[in-house]
């Protein structure tokens, strides 16, 4: 008779199943670690697509930026264009009506005029030229005018008789004509003995009582 805490003895039947039951359990653990990897191996795949989804959208994005940059330059330099053709058409009309400057009549009104000395490494461009035959005006014409424009144009101005020696005798004057002058921008234009030209209303207005013969001097 066997005992009660005797374990019961082992049998063919209750070996094999327990074998059984142990490779039922390898055969599961094994289709939950294949079960495991391809959920590993779809998610990882998922997050790398979400990866090259999310650097394509920033590349674009990037893209589209610049895009919007170089169109915005364009935009605004085509603006700045067209705001300098309005005001030089403007002023060119307004003297090529009167003819007139600081109280003198003048025979001839040249546009846009450049003119390069490689030998004296010298070059200039002018705006606007009236001449007479005793006296020829540089007009520098701006859309807005500033302070800088002042020095730039007497800088122009130093070399205009090396550069045009027909007026080497002639009286030199300087005007700045703008449809708006910014803070300080007239200030320095009278400072410096120039003629200050606006529209005002529907006409063109000359400010000339400070007006100086320009004198070639180093700048």
């Amino acid at each position: 008779m066997r005992s009660k805490n005797q374990p019961p003895k082992a049998t063919f039947e209750s070996v094999w199943a327990s074998m059984q039951e142990y490779a039922q359990m390898i055969k599961e653990n094994e289709r939950e670690r294949k079960e495991y990897e391809r959920l590993l191996k779809e998610q990882f795949a998922e997050n790398e697509r979400e990866r090259k989804e999310a650097e394509q959208r920033r590349e674009k994005d990037r893209q589209d930026f610049w895009k919007s940059m170089k169109a915005m330059r364009k935009e605004l330099g085509g603006v700045g264009n067209s705001n300098g053709e309005v005001a030089e058409s403007y002023f060119v009309n307004s003297f090529n009506k009167s003819m007139e400057f600081a109280g003198q009549k003048y025979d001839g009104i040249d546009q846009r005029c450049k003119r390069k000395i490689k030998s004296l490494n010298l070059q200039g461009e002018y705006d606007l030229l009236l001449y007479n035959c005793s006296s020829v005006v540089i007009i520098e014409i701006k859309y807005s005018a500033e302070a800088k424009h002042v020095g730039w144009l007497l800088k122009e101005a130093a070399v205009f008789k090396q550069l045009f020696p027909q007026y080497e005798n002639f009286d030199l004057y300087l005007g700045l004509a703008a449809l708006h002058f910014k803070e300080g921008a007239e200030k320095e234009a009278i400072s410096n003995g120039i003629a200050i030209i606006k529209q005002v209303g529907e006409n063109m207005v000359i400010y000339d009582t400070h007006l100086k013969v320009f004198e070639n001097v180093a700048l």
